[in-house]
């Protein structure tokens, strides 16, 4: 599956008990639509994206930034401490293409693909 979206907060790294290193980042995905009555709704979608594969590219990862994210989607339900019931969208990312930096200029359209010797990320 493939989204793209701007980035909500910058990109944070993480590391496990084991000693991984995990990128995590929110991304804000748009969708215009129009309804029966041919009025126009928008509609924003929010995914937890995490990225396994190298931690060089969360410096590249800056709030606003659009990005395209290939890779796995799953939800996850609970309730809260008052017993409402909750959810959230996650994203297991395989690839992470930037698109353009949160001032609106173009960025060098950086591709991540999994980590080898020449990648940088």
């Amino acid at each position: 599956m493939e989204i793209v979206g701007r980035l909500t907060t910058d990109a944070k790294v993480n590391e496990t008990k084991n000693g991984i290193r995990v990128v995590n980042f929110s991304l804000a995905v748009n969708d215009r639509f129009k309804t029966g009555s041919g009025e126009i709704k928008e509609q924003v979608t929010f995914f937890n994206c995490s990225y396994w594969m190298s931690s060089g590219i969360a410096e590249h990862l800056l709030k606003g930034s659009l990005v395209e994210v290939s890779g796995r989607v799953s939800a996850n339900a609970w309730l809260n401490a008052e017993g409402e019931p909750k959810a959230s969208l996650n994203f297991h990312v395989d690839r992470i293409k930037l698109h353009g930096k949160a001032n609106g200029t173009s960025e060098d359209q950086a591709n991540t693909e999994p980590a080898t010797d020449e990648n940088p990320f």
